[in-house]
């Protein structure tokens, strides 16, 4: 009776066991492995599936291997690696909190637009929110910042890498919904950008009703000075340039926007550096400071996104020229070395065979999974749920949340979303759609308490003890653990509600399909030119009525006469 109970609820007796060795801390690639193969051999004893199963192991491996849209991996590590240890991020810093330190909460919109800047270059949620937390930290608690308002900015910022693109999540989460990444980046790429936006304003609003949580940088501190303006008419002359370059390059080259924006960059670039080398003077020290910041990592990112959303390059080939880009732009500031070089390439195998472990372990827990018809159970769960589409995405996107307690991004993107993708797809879901939504959605598992991946990165680099500042030579009292949870909190709460823009705005995502062919396959016809006639031009040719099937043929017909010699066929046939 039990055998019978067993076999017969194999699939979700089977996601238990993996709940349970993923609670009691086991590696997660070794549990996917370890639960699959054990309830293959179940299996099999039990009679539910073929003594042949696990023969198709070896197939699963070698689709692993050959999949050339994970190679995307290594190369967009090895780019933020390379780019995070060249010191992008320390002089960004530097440069974007001089231009907003004159405003209330300038500091946490640098912030915000750095860690913007550095998700869409680099990609990597720990190399962001340790460098803001080591550059960002100390200078915000200086000047008076609140240290809930101080510690959550700079943990949202950071994970600001896993929604824009070149995110490996995303790469990821194409790889299991079966899509393009380029799609999946171009759709991500708006509700990434919506979702800073809306950082910087919950920073707006807690300066407006409470200004003392985050000051202005005192005069003293503005070392680049005033100087704003010639910033200003430098970036209405680049979209001016822009402009004229998207209509000159219109017909030329697909994408022209992205052509045109290349174009404005480069002018901006070369104008500032020609400033500061010329000493025309044109430019205040600011504005020339933050052009010749800005632009590198500008441009790099329309090298990387810019060719792939234009079709120029697929994700895997923009992966490569952003890793020898971030080459370029590290031995163009004199700190590319070979230590450095071998400490990102180090740590790029690592996190590649991290990946690719967890990945095995996947497929040979989906094999034996399938073979039990779990994805059948997962549907049957989920199909009838009230609401329609509707009401799915709420229940999927409240069920993410609560394992991204217990699970990060990779672990949800291996095991759950292969098991949602096909429901959501029957469903009538655009998968692009609904890989975006759980991506904003998986951001929560690297912030929400206690088990927050930012939130551990954030209080490994911050000041457990008090400490006397360099500057002012104030005693600076230490960021506790708790305020770190308790300022993690209203952008979690962001973040979920740009899960919810995203479900009522679609279209903020599927803007992606602008540039698809709308011609509907059932209007199509096609008509063959008619045969026969001078040169196959003329009426179609008659041959006849066809033979009446409907009698046995006469055996007592006599034989055709064979006597007669064949035709001559070495020579042409002859054409009156």
């Amino acid at each position: 009776m039990l055998i019978d109970l067993i076999a017969h609820n194999m699939a979700p007796i089977m996601f238990a066991a993996l709940v349970v060795c993923l609670l009691l801390g086991y590696p997660v690639a070794f549990s996917l492995a370890f639960v699959g193969i054990t309830f293959g051999i179940l299996g099999i004893w039990f009679g539910e599936l073929d003594t042949h199963l696990f023969g198709l192991l070896p197939e699963r491996m070698w689709g692993i291997m050959s999949n050339d849209t994970l190679l995307a991996i290594p190369f967009f590590t090895f780019m933020g690696l390379i780019l995070e240890r060249s010191g992008m991020a320390e002089d960004l810093l530097d440069t974007v909190g001089q231009l907003f330190g004159p405003i209330r909460g300038g500091l946490a919109y640098a912030v915000v637009f750095v860690g913007a800047l550095l998700a869409a270059t680099t990609g990597v949620v720990a190399a962001s929110v340790i460098a803001m937390g080591l550059i960002s930290l100390p200078i915000m608690l200086r000047y008076g910042y609140d240290r809930r308002l101080a510690s959550g900015v700079i943990a949202a910022s950071g994970t600001l890498a896993q929604i824009i693109p070149p995110s490996l999540v995303l790469i990821i989460m194409a790889d299991q919904l079966g899509r393009s990444v380029g799609d999946m980046y171009e759709g991500a790429f708006i509700p990434g950008i919506v979702l800073a936006v809306l950082y910087a304003g919950y920073v707006l609003i807690l300066t407006v009703f409470r200004p003392k949580l985050a000051p202005a940088l005192p005069i003293e501190a503005r070392t680049l000075g005033s100087g704003a303006l010639s910033l200003l008419f430098t970036v209405i002359a680049a979209a001016v340039i822009w402009y004229l370059g998207t209509l000159a390059l219109h017909g030329v080259m697909e994408g022209p926007g992205v052509g045109g924006f290349f174009i404005a960059v480069l002018a901006a670039y070369l104008f500032a550096l020609a400033n500061r080398i010329l000493k025309l003077n044109l430019l205040s020290r600011l504005a020339q400071q933050a052009i010749i910041v800005l632009m590198p990592p500008l441009a790099l990112i329309f090298l990387v996104l810019g060719t792939i959303f234009i079709g120029l390059a697929t994700p895997t080939e923009g992966g490569a020229m952003g890793a020898v880009g971030a080459l370029l732009l590290a031995g163009a500031k004199g700190r590319l070395s070979l230590t450095m070089t071998k400490q990102a390439l180090e740590s790029t195998a690592k996190l590649s065979s991290f990946v690719l472990f967890i990945l095995i372990g996947a497929r040979v827990f989906s094999l034996t999974f399938y073979g039990v018809d779990g994805h059948l159970w997962v549907e049957h769960l989920l199909i009838d749920l009230p609401g329609g589409q509707i009401g799915f995405l709420i229940v999927v996107n409240l069920m993410v949340f609560v394992l991204a307690f217990f699970l990060d991004f990779f672990e949800l993107a291996f095991i759950v979303v292969p098991l949602l993708g096909p429901v959501a797809d029957k469903l009538g879901i655009d998968l692009i759609w609904f890989g975006v939504l759980l991506g904003i959605n998986m951001q929560t598992s690297f912030m929400h308490p206690p088990f927050g991946f930012a939130l551990f990165y954030l209080r490994s680099v911050a000041a457990r003890t008090p400490y006397r500042d360099k500057i002012t030579n104030a005693v600076i009292q230490p960021v506790t653990t708790g305020q770190i949870y308790w300022g993690a909190v209203p952008f979690v709460c962001i973040q979920l509600i740009m899960v919810g823009l995203a479900i009522l705005f679609p279209q903020m995502i599927m803007h992606y399909k602008s540039g698809a062919s709308t011609v509907d396959p059932s209007t199509i016809e096609i008509t063959l030119p008619p045969t026969g006639g001078e040169n196959g031009l003329g009426t179609t040719p008659d041959f006849g009525q066809p033979p009446d099937l409907s009698q046995p043929p006469d055996m007592n017909q006599p034989p055709p006469d064979l006597s007669q010699p064949p035709p001559d066929l070495s020579q042409p046939p002859k054409i009156e």
